[in-house]
Formats: C-alpha cells, sequence, structure tokens
C-alpha cells in the first residue's frame, strides 16, 4: 500500500470510531453530563461558599474526571464487548494497518476528552466567573487532551482481561474508587493519613496534580508527574499489547 492510503486507512477508522461512539448516547451523555452536574452544583452554586479558588480547584479535579471515562469506558467496555462479539477478529482480518483500531479508539477518546474540557472551561468562565488566563485555560485544555492517554493504556489492558457482559460493572468499581481515593472528590487532607499515603499509587493523583499546577493551584515541580504518567501509559500498553497477542 501506498503511503496515502496507509494514511488513509488510519483516518478513516479514526473517523468512523468518533462517529459510532458519538452516536451512542448510552455512552456519550453521561460522560459528559456527570463532569459537568457534578461542577454546577459544587463549583458554581457551592464554589465561592468554599472560597475563593475553590472554583479553579474543582475545574481542576472534575476536569479529570471527566477525561477519566473515555479512556476507560471507550477501551475497556468496548475492547470486551468486540472480543466475545468476534469484532475484533474481523477487524484484524480487513486489509488495513494493525494499529488503526488502537489510533482509531485512541483518536475517539481525544475528542470526547477534548470536549469535556472545553465544556467545564466554558461553565468555569461564564458562569463560576473563575480568575483564569487564557494560558491557563490552554493549559489545562492540553493537560485534559493529553491525560485522557493513560487512561486509554488502562482501559486497553482491562479489556483483555475482563469479559463483555460485566465489563462496565467491573470498570466502575475502578473507575469511581480511583477518583474518591485520588482527592478528586474531597481534598487529600480531609482524608485519613493513609490514604494520602497511597494517593501517588493512581494515575488519576497524577493527572489532577498536573491540572491544578495548569489553573495555578499546583505544589512543586511537575515533572514527575508527567513521568509517573508516562510510565503507566508504556507499562499499560506493553501488558495489553502482550495479552492481545496472546489470547487475542
Amino acid at each position: 500500500m501506498s503511503s496515502r492510503r496507509v494514511w488513509g486507512a488510519y483516518l478513516e477508522e479514526a473517523r468512523s470510531e468518533c462517529l459510532r461512539y458519538l452516536r451512542s448516547p448510552g455512552f456519550l451523555l453521561p460522560t459528559l453530563l456527570f463532569p459537568s452536574v457534578f461542577y454546577l452544583m459544587f463549583g458554581i452554586f457551592l464554589g465561592h461558599a468554599n472560597g475563593p479558588d475553590a472554583p479553579r480547584y474543582l475545574l481542576a479535579s472534575y476536569g479529570t474526571f471527566g477525561v477519566m471515562a473515555p479512556g476507560l469506558f471507550g477501551f475497556g467496555v468496548s475492547l470486551a464487548l468486540e472480543r466475545d462479539s468476534g469484532l475484533l477478529t474481523l477487524k484484524r482480518a480487513l486489509p488495513m494497518p494493525p494499529g488503526a483500531y488502537l489510533l482509531g479508539k485512541m483518536a475517539m477518546a481525544m475528542v470526547v476528552a477534548a470536549t469535556v474540557s472545553i465544556l467545564l472551561l466554558s461553565m468555569a468562565t461564564f458562569l463560576a466567573h473563575a480568575s483564569l488566563t487564557l494560558s491557563q485555560m490552554l493549559s489545562l485544555f492540553v493537560t485534559d487532551l493529553l491525560g485522557v492517554l493513560p487512561f486509554c493504556a488502562l482501559g486497553l489492558l482491562l479489556g483483555t482481561l475482563i469479559k463483555g457482559q460485566g465489563a462496565p460493572g467491573l470498570v466502575n468499581m475502578i473507575y469511581l474508587p480511583m477518583a474518591f481515593l485520588s482527592g478528586l472528590w474531597f481534598p487529600l487532607s480531609m482524608m485519613p493519613a493513609l490514604l494520602q499515603q497511597l494517593a501517588p499509587i493512581w494515575p488519576s493523583y497524577h493527572l489532577n496534580q498536573l491540572a491544578l499546577s495548569a489553573v495555578g493551584l499546583g505544589q512543586g515541580p511537575v515533572w514527575p508527574h508527567v513521568l509517573a504518567l508516562s510510565g503507566y501509559t508504556v507499562v499499560l500498553v506493553w501488558l495489553a499489547a502482550r495479552r492481545l497477542r496472546r489470547y487475542g
């Protein structure tokens, strides 16, 4: 195949994945509504009562919470279902580049993450009147956009381990506790000391620290969190690739 046809195959697969999920209200509406409703209640209606920095703090936290879902559910649940239904086997038989399937799902997750980030930033700017500069908004948007990738890797690994029928429940059992234990719903300072010490084992904790730094509320350097998320992504993709090669 010529390079033009190869790139065309990648783009077509990414386009079809994006359209498939954007036309699925059962996936799209909860992904967009959960972080938006939480931010509306706690970041706008109750935000300023908790201090002038509360709208910015909760914007970062609920942005992290929102971009976790496209990676975990878009990869984890869909891959488990497609393995069970035989669609993954069919995809492998099609004359397209081997990585087009995964890159298509990654593009879908990034599009949804970008939509979540823009929606929350709009609410923070026009409803919460959060004090954000243009550079802070752009920094948070890029953080959210790229921050979905470690959760794509985690979802990819989960999709190789679980069956399609039980995938939504099992992914939720990871998604919600991980968000809570990372300090996305309550500040870590309000949690027991043991949970505070264990928080850095979760990728959501590191992404939240980067998001807080993007809005001007970070503490300490950002490079340890970037390295941690990069390490999570590489290791999880490697483990998932081994599983897919061995078990399909």
